[in-house]
């Protein structure tokens, strides 16, 4: 599903209204929305409607006059005077035809739910004084919260805290959702995520051409690679993983079982000698290769049939992981580079963009965690505030010539073209050590049967979170390769394919 802007939803907003449909009907919808969510999230009790200035607030009214119509207790604090809202927010005021409360924090009583209509997802600096007061006593409260649209305080596009930000059990929002909904911090303080339909046609977006895209099957199902009944291993790609010394040889061994896992034909271990017998005696279907230096790692990659490397798992540090990266490169291999190989270039990231780029291979895969971004992105870290982690992703991918995978519970992936997915699949627990070695894999083995670079890599976040899932809470790196075929069948289920 296609993720909006503020600016972008608002565009569709202009656009059902130039269509002949007034904003005042739109504000009808949404608050109706929001009075049904409402009454599904607490079935008695009083309700309070806490009203900014704008169109939040306007919809806000139209929920309370909603409710009280279903006879409902509702009442209404108000940040500004009630003659001073305008438009659209001034129409669905004339609707309440109660008193409203003074904005004072001893005015929310103890209702059974609060519905925050406050700011919605304009917000663009952060709160003091009184609006601050009042969002703090909401949280204070210990009612359920009900957002419209996002909660108050949250960023709309950049997904930050201003200052302080209301704590929702349930969010309402309209058409589509907003970065805000799936990145952190926001989507914490979004509690369940509703879409409501108020009448906005789909067909906007052909005008607006959003970019960005939540992270799940609707969007890259198309591209997910089912095998033919009448293929074959060598039809499906041969992965080329890269092993560290004898001292870091499980996190290459991770990343090369979960290539095999997410359908590569063959994989295959290139290890230093004095590994070998290692990796030899704790791998079966993954094949192992002898390879101490680049020259030799090139004469292998003569063997066109090697069509994706991953080089980085454990690898090591230095000069030698980047002649690796450059040989790769240079015979025009599929690539996803991780760990060790994005550190070696942290003095000269340059070098790394420029090879990429001379490459003139689309199918090169950056996955960095937070620590390591930076190393690559100084100026883009997430030391900048002001700057959403999505931003920093896009800026990235066009910077490097490369796809680009910032990890992390809001994985965000964009393609040089500034096309993004966000993902918000991943539990809790997957944040243990090795489970990114395997994301590489997974990445790797789609990349091997012609994925696009892009698709590939939202496919594999996507299988990754599942397959955590899947796992369950006390997961280690290496369940997560065991519980891959379940999520292949839950995909398979979801595209119609019978297997």
């Amino acid at each position: 599903m296609e993720v909006l802007t503020n600016a972008e939803m608002q565009r569709a907003d202009q656009l059902t209204i130039a269509a002949g449909t007034p904003g005042f009907e739109l504000m009808l919808s949404a608050g109706q929305a929001v009075a049904e969510a409402a009454q599904a999230l607490v079935e008695e009790g009083p309700i309070l409607v806490v009203a900014g200035p704008g169109n939040n607030g306007g919809d806000g009214f139209v929920a309370a006059a909603e409710l009280a119509a279903q006879g409902r207790e509702v009442s209404i604090i108000l940040m500004c005077e009630r003659d001073q809202l305008q438009g659209d927010a001034a129409s669905a005021a004339r609707g309440w035809k109660h008193p409203v409360l003074p904005f004072n924090p001893q005015a929310i009583g103890r209702p059974s739910l609060i519905i925050d209509a406050l700011f919605g997802a304009g917000l663009s600096r952060p709160l003091e004084g009184e609006a601050r007061e009042m969002i703090e006593a909401i949280n204070a409260n210990g009612a359920p919260v009900l957002a419209v649209d996002l909660p108050s305080g949250i960023n709309g596009a950049s997904a930050a805290v201003m200052g302080v930000a209301v704590n929702a059990a349930e969010t309402v929002t309209f058409f589509r959702k907003k970065p805000a909904h799936l990145l952190l911090p926001g989507r914490v303080h979004c509690g369940r995520v509703r879409v409501a339909d108020i009448g906005i046609d789909a067909q906007v977006l052909d005008e607006i051409a959003p970019q960005v895209f939540e992270n799940d099957p609707d969007f890259w199902g198309r591209a997910f690679p089912v095998p033919r009944i009448d293929g074959h291993k060598y039809a499906r790609g041969h992965v080329l993983a890269v092993s560290g010394d004898a001292a870091a040889t499980g996190a290459a061994r991770l990343a090369a079982r979960g290539a095999l896992r997410s359908g590569a034909g063959l994989v295959t271990l290139a290890t230093p000698r004095d590994a070998l017998a290692i990796n030899a005696g704790a791998l079966t279907a993954v094949m192992v290769r002898p390879v101490d230096t680049a020259i030799e790692f090139g004469a292998l990659l003569e063997d066109k049939r090697y069509n994706t490397c991953i080089i980085g798992p454990g690898t090591g540090t230095g000069e030698r992981t980047c002649d690796f990266v450059h040989t790769a490169l240079s015979a025009q291999r599929h690539l996803v580079l991780d760990a060790d190989a994005l550190t070696s270039f942290a003095a000269n990231p340059e070098r790394l963009f420029e090879s990429i780029k001379s490459s003139h291979d689309t199918g090169v895969v950056l996955t960095p965690h937070e620590g390591e971004f930076p190393r690559l992105f100084s100026d883009l870290s997430n030391k900048h505030p002001g700057r959403s982690k999505l931003e920093r992703v896009r800026a990235a991918a066009e910077r490097s010539g490369a796809v680009v995978l910032l990890k992390g519970p809001d994985t965000t992936i964009a393609a040089p073209d500034g096309r993004a997915t966000i993902a918000a699949n991943a539990p809790r627990w997957l944040a243990t050590a090795g489970a990114g070695d395997v994301l590489t894999g997974i990445i790797a083995g789609l990349l091997a049967q012609g994925v696009p670079a892009f698709e590939a890599a939202s496919i594999g976040v996507w299988m990754h979170g599942e397959a955590a899932l899947e796992a369950g809470p006390g997961l280690i790196a290496e369940d997560l390769t065991e519980t891959l075929p379940a999520v292949h069948r839950r995909i398979y289920d979801a595209l119609g394919v019978e297997y």
